[in-house]
C-alpha cells in the first residue's frame, strides 16, 4: 500500500500562497435534448462547460452521432483560458488524456472515480480511511430529505496512478427521506490535482458540491423552459435553442434572480426590463 499523509481539519493555505487568484469551479456535463428525437434519428446530445458560480455556460459542443461525450471533451475546452479554474466532472471523464489536457492548460481537476478506472478505484478504496480524520461534515435539509456528507482527504506519496493526482477524496453521503424515514448511504471516491496548500478540505467539498449546479441548470431547462417537450428538430436548431436557453438563464442569474420561473414571468410582461438585461433600450 502506498504511504499516505492525512489532511488536517485545521489546515490553512500557506501564507505565501494567499495572494493567488481564487479558484473558480467549471463543471463539464452532458444532456440529451430529448424532444429532438425523430423517427430513426437519435436525440441531440450536448456537452457543456458551466461555471459553478452563476450557472453560466461558457462552452458547448454537440456530440457526434453514434459517439459519446469523451471525444468531445478536448474540443470543448481546448481554446479556453483555464488558469485558476478547477474542472469537475463525473466518472465518464476520468480519463488520463483529459487530466493531461486540463493541467496542460493551467487548470486543476476534481474527477470522480468509478468502474471505468477499476485499478485506481480499488487503490482508493484500500486507503486507510478509518485512520484519517473527518475534515468536513455539513448537514442539509431540502427537497423533503436530510443529508449528511462526510469528507476525508489524504495526500498519497509518491503519488496516485493517475496523471497529476496528488490527493484522494472520500465522501460518504447519508440521505434520509423525512417522509418515509428510509436512509441510504453512498460512498464516492475522487482524485484531484489540487495540493493541500491550494485548496482546504472545505473548499474541496464546496467544489464537489458546486458540480451539481450543472444538474440544476439542466433541470431549469427541462422544467421552466420545457426543453424536452420542444419539437424543434431540424438541423442545428435544437442546439441553437439550447444555447438561447442557456443565455437566458445566465443573464437572469447575473441579474440576481434565484427563481427562474418568477423571472421569466416578470420579463415576459416587462419587455423593457428584458432588453435591459442585454444593455438595450426599447
Amino acid at each position: 500500500m502506498m504511504p499516505w499523509v492525512p489532511g488536517s481539519p485545521d489546515m490553512r493555505p500557506d501564507p505565501v500562497l494567499e495572494d493567488r487568484p481564487a479558484l473558480a469551479g467549471l463543471a463539464v456535463d452532458g444532456k440529451a435534448v430529448r424532444g429532438s428525437r425523430h423517427g430513426d434519428q437519435s436525440a441531440i446530445h450536448l456537452l457543456a462547460a458551466v461555471l459553478h458560480e452563476g450557472q453560466a455556460v461558457i462552452s458547448q459542443r454537440q456530440i457526434a452521432t453514434r459517439s459519446n461525450e469523451i471525444p468531445a471533451f478536448t474540443p470543448l475546452l481546448d481554446r479556453m483560458d483555464l488558469r485558476d479554474h478547477v474542472i469537475t466532472a463525473d466518472a465518464m471523464h476520468t480519463q488520463t488524456g483529459h487530466a493531461e489536457q486540463i493541467t496542460a492548460q493551467g487548470a486543476h481537476y476534481i474527477l470522480v472515480v468509478k468502474g471505468n478506472q477499476k485499478k485506481l478505484r480499488r487503490q482508493l478504496r484500500r486507503l486507510p480511511w478509518r485512520e484519517i480524520p473527518l475534515q468536513h461534515r455539513p448537514r442539509d435539509k431540502q427537497h423533503g430529505r436530510q443529508e449528511i456528507r462526510r469528507l476525508k482527504v489524504c495526500t498519497v506519496q509518491p503519488g496516485l496512478p493517475f496523471p497529476h493526482a496528488v490527493q484522494a477524496i472520500e465522501v460518504k453521503r447519508r440521505r434520509t427521506n423525512r417522509k418515509t424515514g428510509k436512509t441510504t448511504i453512498k460512498t464516492i471516491y475522487a482524485v484531484t490535482s489540487l495540493t493541500p496548500e491550494r485548496a482546504t478540505p472545505d473548499r474541496l467539498a464546496e467544489l464537489i458540491r458546486g458540480h451539481w449546479q450543472v444538474e440544476a441548470l439542466h433541470h431549469v431547462r427541462d422544467v421552466t423552459f420545457a426543453e424536452d417537450a420542444s419539437r424543434v428538430r431540424t438541423g442545428t436548431a435544437p442546439r441553437a435553442m439550447a444555447t438561447m436557453r442557456n443565455l437566458a438563464i445566465g443573464l437572469i442569474r447575473q441579474a440576481g434572480w434565484t427563481n427562474i420561473a418568477a423571472a421569466t414571468d416578470h420579463y415576459r410582461s416587462r419587455t423593457d426590463h428584458a432588453l435591459q438585461l442585454l444593455d438595450l433600450e426599447a
